[in-house]
């Protein structure tokens, strides 16, 4: 990979909300032509005809088929769901070259891993989004927060040009952002959050507003969000108690009628990323022979509101 190259042409695939919130942000500050969304032919006959709005905005969107070639992209930013990650590597490599990084917004903490399988690990930044409350529904995204990304090397300096050149074409296009050192530590404490609110309210069928209050819901959270940290532990990762009080800030600051992804995923009876929560939660206690009753607790459940669609 050559040293310095600026980053000018980006491939985002994934519209969900962070594919919405990143994607017209950058297409205020570069060429159409430099930002493509990437689908295939059907899911681009839809967005076209149906259009993708941001707070009421039609989004001026790019769309580049998976099936076309193309001049290889400088960034390709993953912003699809867990369960749809496989197919999208597949379906971005006409946007890779030599010199192409790959970002990943997705949750959880496994994506990263499974990206430098197909493409290396030298290429891949290490990212997690926070503190954005975006609820889409059908093609339309609202919120009140956008949040930020964080991102870092994950190698202890060996991708400082890499991390370099992405903190540079993040402040020229004013995306909010904020450079790490511990950005594994990041990842897993968002997941730690996750692992809690998502599931919770998903089960609960509640919005903010009920893990933001005293109760049950929110004692069901932290609970499960404490299992968590044992884990952490055991993967080389310093997760704390003393992690939580952060986390019950950035929830206190989400929309009230807000709802994580996970609880817009049951509501519209579609599959979520429970085996990427849940299920990554169970996989990691039995390797470590680990009691996680909570998680337990919560995996059951979903696994039957599923079951039920």
């Amino acid at each position: 990979m050559r040293d310095g190259k600026e980053i000018k042409t980006v491939a985002i695939i994934g519209l969900g909300a962070l594919g919405i919130l990143i994607g017209n942000k950058l297409s205020k500050s570069m060429l159409k032509e430099n930002l493509r969304i990437v689908a295939d032919p059907k899911r681009i006959e839809r967005y076209k005809s149906e259009g993708i709005y941001d707070m009421g905005e039609l989004c001026d969107f790019n769309y580049v088929s998976s099936d076309e070639k193309s001049d290889p992209a400088d960034l390709v930013i993953f912003a699809v769901k867990f369960n749809a990650l496989p197919n999208a590597l597949e379906a971005v490599k006409n946007q890779v070259g030599e010199d192409t990084l790959f970002l990943s917004v997705l949750n959880g903490i496994s994506s990263e891993e499974l990206i430098s399988r197909a493409y290396g690990a030298e290429r891949v930044i290490y990212a997690v989004a926070q503190g954005m409350d975006a609820v889409k529904e059908g093609n339309k995204l609202t919120y009140l927060n956008r949040g930020t990304v964080f991102f870092g090397d994950d190698r202890a300096g060996e991708k400082k040009e890499s991390v370099d050149r992405v903190e540079h074409f993040f402040k020229r296009v004013s995306l909010p952002h904020e450079k790490v050192d511990d950005i594994k530590r990041r990842i897993w404490n968002k997941f730690m959050l996750n692992v809690g609110i998502n599931q919770v309210l998903a089960v609960f069928g509640d919005t903010y507003i009920d893990a933001q209050s005293p109760g049950e819901t929110q004692d069901v959270m932290l609970a499960a969000m404490r299992e968590v940290i044992p884990l952490a532990h055991k993967e080389g990762v310093d997760l704390s108690e003393a992690d939580i009080p952060y986390w019950i800030g950035i929830i206190n600051t989400l929309n009230p009628q807000g709802k994580p992804s996970m609880r817009q995923d049951v509501e519209a009876k579609r599959p979520s990323e429970l085996e990427m929560l849940g299920g990554t939660v169970l996989r990691l206690a039995q390797k470590h022979a680990i009691e996680t009753p909570v998680n337990k607790m919560l995996y059951e459940r979903l696994k039957e509101i599923e079951a039920a669609y």
